[in-house]
């Protein structure tokens, strides 16, 4: 159970954690990720494979018209992408998903910020041309190459957990330990690498949004709740930190749409500066009233 006495003692147990210090990352002239008011990234789907099915656009005019829509409800900044990473999911080379995404993002880049969500060098070099600022990188096949592009172009690295080649090859996670401080092990090599290469924008990503081989159903989402209310615990790193929402049907059956405001207040509550997400009206009222509220 959740209770105001599990999440205060989570607190003050790990209060060296939540003193540290994080570099906000510029992403653009107009938005900043870090410490403050949360920063929505609206999702766009290209993929009809897509299991989120209200965030799927059926054509270039649908995705420019509901990443404009979610960017007036208060996303921050859209994230694209044409291949979908749940495992069922029908792979699309990297020409085809370059043709789909460039127009979209040509259509996005003059009126918000555009993220592309891809593990596949000729998408980054190919997105980030046209104008998008982040790249949400999901696999680690061919990194370094994908890393150059974004140094190349100043864009912000939006650095997913992943040991594999990219999401779409189901890993397993620890499911019975402490992940902070797995999840800063693996993040702190990886980070260094990155600005090896001349990244100087990051933000980590824990990879709750993923399918894994060890976890199914309610099981992870139990894991993703811990992961969010202690995503403070990443801030070692030094860098902001995102998540994705989960989406439980067992739980929320007909109330789905409505699970992403539930858990938006424990991950704001537990020191996620950035979330994806889908249902970007309903977030965005959601912590606009934590940010109005007081219980003091």
């Amino acid at each position: 159970m959740i209770t105001l006495a599990a999440l205060a003692e989570l607190h003050e147990q790990y209060a060296d954690d939540l003193a540290r210090p994080v570099e906000p990352v510029r992403v653009s002239d107009d938005v900043v990720v870090g410490d403050g008011s949360v920063t929505l990234m609206g999702v766009v789907n290209l993929s009809k494979d897509s299991t989120y099915r209200e965030s799927i656009a059926a054509s270039t005019e649908a995705a420019v018209r509901k990443g404009l829509v979610q960017a007036a409800q208060g996303a921050a900044m859209i994230d694209v992408g044409a291949e979908a990473s749940n495992d069922d999911a029908g792979r699309v080379d990297a020409q085809r998903q370059v043709d789909q995404l460039v127009p979209v993002i040509e259509g996005l880049a003059p009126h918000t910020v555009v993220s592309v969500e891809t593990y596949r060098p000729l998408v980054v070099k190919a997105a980030l041309e046209a104008g998008a600022k982040v790249v949400n990188l999901t696999g680690r096949e061919d990194e370094d190459e994908m890393l150059a592009s974004v140094a190349e172009h100043d864009a912000t690295l939006l650095m997913c957990f992943g040991t594999a080649a990219n999401v779409r090859e189901a890993e397993e996670l620890p499911r019975d330990t402490d992940l902070a401080p797995f999840l800063v092990d693996h993040f702190t090599e990886r980070l260094d690498h990155a600005r090896s290469l001349g990244v100087t924008k990051v933000v980590v990503d824990p990879g709750m949004g993923f399918s894994y081989q060890n976890l199914a159903s309610l099981d992870r989402t139990r894991l993703q709740t811990r992961v969010i209310t202690q995503t403070f615990r990443l801030r070692a790193l030094g860098v902001p930190a995102a998540s994705v929402l989960p989406h439980n049907l067992d739980i929320f059956e007909d109330q789905f749409r409505k699970a992403e405001g539930f858990f938006a207040v424990l991950a704001a509550l537990g020191g996620v500066h950035l979330l994806r997400i889908h249902e970007i009206d309903h977030v965005a009222t959601v912590l606009r009233a934590m940010d109005l509220l007081e219980v003091s």
